[in-house]
């Protein structure tokens, strides 16, 4: 019987006997051993095999006498060592020992316990900091970046009231502008795009000597959008229901730009051209607004039951494309230097080459780099980026600005389109890499076109008609946008939510919106300076009027509307 004050000795179960073993016992077999240090201070060390203890880490199973696997736990969970016990009336029968707190993380379970408790008292943090959490980490790395700049790069570009170091203000001030926005309930951009304005018209946006960088940066931004949108062509939903997709895309698109061009060819005594420039521009739908209300939808199982939310994302996607295909091919006719004939072969030989050279891109992103590589999305991302970036900037060295766009989204759509057949173990994750990118020039995009509404030489009569015109036109394309749905076997209310999904804009505005502008600049066409002015004016109006007003109503209407499935199928088309 061993003495009453004789502390506890601590055994490792054996794995392969499952016995515990006195440490005064004589090792047989001839097994080395190795010295555990007892847990409890004061407490002598005894040897446990070197078999079992190798056994326990490598392969962490638990024993059939009920001793657990050598690794780390919880405070609530048991520790895989036994405690023999002879003074307690146990007769040596094995009890379970918990480990002991270390006063580190003693510390760190009491944080833990704090922040929990904050996000218990505060209900909207904790449901909205999956999604605040993504933009304020995006401002630490433009911060990050900027500390970065400031260490190596000389005084004159990293100091705060250089051109370079405005323009990174910019984008820091927009992040969190937008995050600031987001918690009122509104989307973000209207954050980015205010502090774009305030940046303007206190006198802090002189970029001189990085006028070329603010013109890239747009160009990304398009690209970004114009990408993302070929991917979002499901060959497969296209086909099922290509004839209603297209009724909704052309009828609504037709009236929307016939509209403005005729308003603002009256209101704001723009061209014809301009005038269907500025109603190709806006008549775009926002994919951002719109994708985000509907991922929040499908969580809750709205309007699954129908396709609703196939046939809402094909109708914008197509929208869009033909939106962003047909903006560049009149942009590339009003600054056409040429003669009338190379101004009317403008649009279809950019039409040609567009198509060619984004098939070609197409086709190659299917074969290169291949399915099984190790980084094969990485360097798919990255291909198509860059073809993207090289069919805009290419297409104006070559004279043919209507192909750039084009070529970007045919590559995409090829691209997607043969990456979706595909097994579902090779899937791509290009769409997310580049819905990343666009965290990162999202602010980018409505800061700097935030940044041309200066109000030192604002008119107010351009602002009320601008906004006139606005709202007659979408007006109308609500009306011919719920016609177009005769026919199909939604209902009125399911009829005039994919209706309401036209209204938003935001994400291509921001876009297409500067375009004009700046390759006006670019070709120093100083007599569009106004025009592309006023288009750019109307665009920042289209933003402000329908992206928080189109997201509230499509969150708010939703649950009355769409019918909730009661099971967790996803939608029947996708």
């Amino acid at each position: 019987m061993p003495h009453p004050l004789t502390p506890p000795r601590i055994y490792i179960t054996s794995v392969e006997e499952g016995t515990v073993e006195d440490a005064n016992a004589p090792r047989t077999n001839g097994g080395s051993a190795v010295a555990v240090e007892e847990l409890n201070s004061g407490t002598s060390s005894v040897v446990i095999p070197s078999i079992d203890l190798a056994m326990a880490l490598s392969k962490q199973q638990t024993g059939n006498d009920g001793a657990l696997p050598l690794t780390s736990v919880s405070d609530s969970e048991w520790h895989p060592v036994r405690v023999v016990s002879g003074d307690e009336g146990g007769n040596g029968v094995p009890q379970l020992y918990t480990r002991p707190v270390s006063p580190n993380e003693h510390a760190m379970t009491t944080t833990t316990t704090t922040i929990s408790t904050i996000a218990r008292k505060c209900p909207a943090l904790e449901r909205n900091w999956p999604i605040t959490s993504q933009p304020l980490a995006l401002l630490i790395v433009f911060g990050l970046l900027w500390a970065i700049a400031y260490a190596i790069l000389p005084t004159e570009l990293s100091h705060p009231a250089g051109g370079l170091m405005r323009l990174m203000f910019l984008f820091v001030g927009a992040q969190a502008c937008g995050i600031l926005v987001s918690l009122t309930g509104l989307p973000d951009m209207l954050g980015m795009l205010f502090w774009g304005v305030l940046y303007a018209n206190v006198g802090w946006a002189d970029f001189t000597g990085y006028e070329r960088v603010e013109v890239f940066l747009r160009e990304m931004a398009l690209v970004n959008i114009m990408l993302l949108a070929g991917l979002g062509l499901d060959y497969a939903a296209l086909r099922s229901l290509f004839r209603f997709i297209m009724q909704l895309t052309l009828v609504p698109t037709v009236a929307e730009v016939v509209a403005v061009a005729v308003l603002s060819h009256y209101l704001l005594d723009l061209p014809w051209l301009w005038g269907v420039l500025l109603g190709l521009v806006e008549t775009a739908i926002s994919p951002n607004v719109v994708v985000t209300v509907l991922l929040r939808l499908k969580e809750e199982r709205l309007g699954l039951n129908k396709g609703i939310h196939t046939l809402i994302i094909a109708m914008t996607s197509c929208n869009d494309v033909l939106a962003i295909f047909l903006f560049g091919v009149i942009l590339g006719v009003i600054f056409s230097t040429g003669d009338l004939t190379s101004q009317i072969l403008q649009g279809p030989i950019g039409i040609v080459i567009g198509l060619v050279y984004g098939s070609l891109c197409g086709l190659a992103l299917l074969y290169v780099p291949s399915y099984h590589a190790k980084y094969t999305n990485g360097l798919r991302f990255t291909m198509a980026a860059l073809a993207g970036t090289l069919s805009v900037v290419g297409s104006k060295k070559v004279g043919y600005p209507s192909a750039g766009a084009l070529g970007c989204i045919v590559t995409a759509f090829v691209a997607g389109t043969g990456w979706r057949k595909r097994p579902p173990t090779e899937c791509n994750e290009v769409s997310m890499y580049l819905d990343l990118l666009w965290k990162f020039l999202k602010p980018v995009s409505f800061s700097l076109i935030g940044k041309e509404v200066n109000f030192s030489v604002l008119e107010g009569e351009t602002v009320l008609y601008g906004a006139i015109t606005l709202l007659a036109a979408v007006l109308l394309r609500l009306i011919f946008s719920y016609l177009s749905t005769m026919g199909s076997e939604l209902n009125w209310k399911e009829k005039a939510y994919v209706t309401l999904s036209g209204f938003p804009k935001a994400t291509v505005q921001a876009a297409l919106g500067p375009a004009a502008l700046d390759l006006a600049r670019s070709l120093n066409a100083t007599d569009e300076y106004p025009r592309a002015q006023t288009v750019l004016i109307v665009t920042v109006l289209a933003i402000i009027m329908t992206a928080p007003l189109g997201a509230l109503l499509m969150i708010k209407l939703a649950p009355r509307w769409l019918k909730q499935s009661k099971d967790e199928r996803t939608d029947q088309y996708s």
